[in-house]
């Protein structure tokens, strides 16, 4: 054995090879089994989220106002 070289070395690349294709398999199996959302599911979620976003900014903006008001008063 000259420069540690591995007699074993194709051993070990098809073994890693082998786990390589097996979990691309199971990947592919894992993922035929997710239920991907409608159109209309993502929408509903979208439209959703969008109007907590837009009362949470209005009320954070009207919060804001107020403290900004009184402070401006009281200074």
């Amino acid at each position: 054995m000259v420069g540690g070289s591995n007699p074993s070395c194709p051993a070990i690349i098809r073994l890693k090879m082998e786990k390589l294709i097996n979990y691309i398999k199971l990947s592919k199996l894992e993922i035929l089994k997710v239920i991907f959302p409608t159109k209309e599911q993502v929408r509903n979620a979208f439209i959703t989220v969008f109007i907590v976003v837009t009362v949470v900014s209005l009320f954070l903006a009207l919060v804001d106002a107020i403290m900004s008001f009184s402070l401006s008063k009281i200074i």
